[in-house]
């Protein structure tokens, strides 16, 4: 109950744990939403009759009357972020934006709750704004700020994907959020959705209205920005590392994309406030 923990003036509970190597005498439901990260480790996540493997970096939304239990590899052992939230909140949320997240995440009509799997700079982003929540005041207003970043920002780049589209294609596109499936752009995804390339084009085109070369190339491109922003890595090791070999095509990409040269970008959001003069 959300009642045992949190007090009738919060909105949300935040935690940051380590899960037990073994499931406990009976799984859970609740009468909450949650959202849980896995942070290290690795565990067994069984959810509605499902077992899953979980790993650093993948993010799942459970909503209330979903049944679930964790059992922590003995090696390795799970550490997980955990935000818990009252209903009421997920229905405004899901009411009032709901072109964006209706349906979806915390929302999901899904057999099973929703997961995405991050790739490395989501990953991070996801850790940042999750510990940011460690601190602050648990009201409304942080809590529904949080979930609006996680939707939009950290797991936004697979929400095309609707919950009408086949397991494995959503499973696909998750992976591609991987830089070890989108380094390898077109082939990776293909690889990962394990169907023919004529089955994965035809069901791309009909679930999210673009290419498989489309979808990859912009998980690709975010990527490169995200490191732009944040990394003084040179600009073509940056793009080697998002697995472009022509550096030309790149740069047309990114252009594209963000209107501007990739230099340009990071000088715009680099630029320190404090040292910047007036041109004349």
């Amino acid at each position: 109950m959300i009642d045992n923990y949190v007090r009738p003036d919060e909105a949300f509970h935040f935690a940051r744990k380590s899960l037990e190597t073994r499931y406990p005498a009976r799984a859970h439901d609740h009468d909450y939403f949650e959202v849980f990260l896995i942070e290290n480790g690795r565990t067994e996540h069984w959810v509605n009759g499902v077992t899953q493997m979980l790993e650093p970096g993948q993010l799942v939304f459970m909503r209330p009357g979903d049944v679930h239990a964790f059992n922590a590899n003995r090696k390795t052992g799970c550490q997980i972020i955990n935000v818990m939230f009252r209903t009421e909140t997920a229905t405004h949320l899901a009411s009032r934006y709901h072109s964006a997240i209706g349906g979806r995440f915390f929302d999901a009509r899904s057999e099973l709750p929703e997961m995405h799997t991050l790739g490395p700079a989501r990953f991070a982003r996801a850790v940042n704004v999750s510990l940011q929540l460690q601190t602050a005041q648990r009201d409304l207003a942080r809590i529904e700020e949080f979930l609006l970043v996680l939707t939009n920002r950290v797991a936004h780049a697979t929400s095309g994907v609707t919950k009408a589209a086949p397991k494995w294609f959503s499973e696909a596109c998750s992976a591609a959020q991987s830089a070890e499936v989108f380094r390898l752009g077109t082939k990776g995804f293909i690889r990962a959705a394990g169907r023919s390339q004529e089955h994965v084009c035809r069901t791309c085109k009909t679930v999210l209205g673009v290419t498989p070369t489309e979808f990859i190339n912009r998980i690709r491109i975010e990527h490169a920005a995200q490191l732009l922003r944040s990394d003084e890595a040179p600009i073509n090791d940056i793009i080697a590392s998002c697995g472009f070999e022509n550096t030309g095509y790149f740069y047309r990409l990114f252009r594209r994309y963000y209107d501007t040269t990739p230099k340009g970008f990071r000088s715009r959001y680099q630029r320190d406030p404090f040292q910047s003069r007036v041109q004349r």
